[in-house]
């Protein structure tokens, strides 16, 4: 017989029309969770899955083959009174009621997702297990994962639990990250490149994370710049419109002898992946433009310092992590030594140590 399944609880997914998968983090979070999706629908190609998201997330899944569509929650409504918030709240409630869901995957420790297991009452509803969480929140779900408390694990695995939970087992082929630009993206980034006056190959760099301890100084980013100019390679600059970052490539571009072209503050989440998909290479940080490059199949070299990537690092065959070799202590996942917002294990990784993993991985 091939019927066999230890699992005793598993959900029949022949008996399953919709589901919502609940992500409500930040963009690299939301983006890590797309292979969920892709292996669910090759688990069960019958299903209609949504999403529900921050709206500020959302393009990271919109335009993903195996979503139907996304709901959104706008952290603006607040800022717009209690009663434009309440009417924001109570109509996507309605929406997330009228689409009668039968499956609710719970993805993050976020108390709402268990509150909407409990107004949507669909027949079947997962969720991660709290330890720091009593009856209200285990009772909201009818199945619960386990979060890994021991070895680390990494994030796109460990939301694939979820899935693993209820049935069903991931095929490798399925676990790759989804990001799809769009035509419309990659026609405008064309354009951008041209009137930058970039032709042919170019690597992508992106320098800055919104948390300025997992970045490496400006000074070395420059001479790793330096160094790939005097190799003929083009270099394109990317960063978020903040104002820390546009500081940033601004301290970068000052070190160089010859200033590089600058899309900083300029691009769309869509537009920054289409630029990525088109690079030779990705060179960053831990960062959500990381995760982006690593969505996009390109070569990626990826720059930890306080952070784990084992955890966090870039999901893709086709990166490389460079790290200290001699600060011991990390990952140790402080904001800074000390909390002091700068990393040792950054400020002193050498530039050689970072271009030694770019060539390799573009010779991969």
């Amino acid at each position: 017989m091939n019927d066999f399944n230890p699992l005793r609880d598993a959900v029949p997914l022949q008996e399953v029309q919709r589901v919502l998968v609940i992500k409500l983090r930040h963009h690299g979070d939301v983006l890590l969770s797309s292979p969920v999706f892709s292996a669910l629908k090759a688990a069960a190609p019958h299903v209609e899955i949504d999403a529900l998201v921050y709206a500020d997330t959302a393009e990271m899944l919109t335009l993903h083959p195996a979503i139907r569509r996304v709901h959104v929650i706008d952290r603006k409504w607040k800022k717009q009174g209690v009663g434009h918030q309440l009417k924001q709240e109570w109509a996507l409630l309605d929406t997330l009621r009228a689409a009668r869901y039968d499956l609710v995957l719970h993805l993050t420790e976020h108390w709402r997702g268990a509150w909407l297991c409990r107004l949507l009452k669909p027949r079947w509803s997962v969720g991660c297990t709290r330890v720091d969480a009593g009856r209200a929140w285990h009772r909201s779900f009818s199945h619960l994962y386990k979060v890994s408390g021991g070895l680390p694990r990494h994030t796109v695995e460990r939301n694939l639990d979820a899935l693993r939970r209820i049935g069903v087992r991931p095929a490798l082929a399925d676990r790759a990250l989804q990001l799809v630009p769009g035509a419309e993206a990659e026609a405008r980034v064309r354009q951008r490149l041209t009137d930058a006056e970039v032709s042919g190959p170019f690597i992508h760099i992106h320098p800055a994370s919104r948390w300025f301890f997992k970045c490496w100084p400006a000074e070395r980013m420059a001479a790793l710049i330096s160094m790939l100019q005097a190799q003929g390679h083009q270099v394109v600059l990317t960063a978020a419109p903040s104002r820390d970052e546009l500081a940033m490539v601004g301290a970068i571009q000052a070190g160089l002898a010859r200033p590089v072209p600058s899309l900083a503050g300029q691009l769309s989440l869509k537009e920054l992946a289409a630029l990525t998909g088109m690079a030779q290479a990705f060179v960053g940080v831990d960062s959500a433009p990381m995760h982006i490059a690593a969505a996009m199949a390109v070569p990626v070299v990826a720059l930890f310092g306080p952070s784990g990537e084992k955890q966090w690092g870039p999901w893709s065959a086709r990166a490389r992590v460079v790290a200290s070799e001699h600060h011991l202590c990390r990952p140790c996942g402080n904001d800074g030594c000390g909390g002091g917002k700068v990393s040792d294990c950054l400020e002193n990784l050498p530039v050689t140590q970072v271009m030694a993993a770019l060539q390799d991985v573009l010779q991969t």
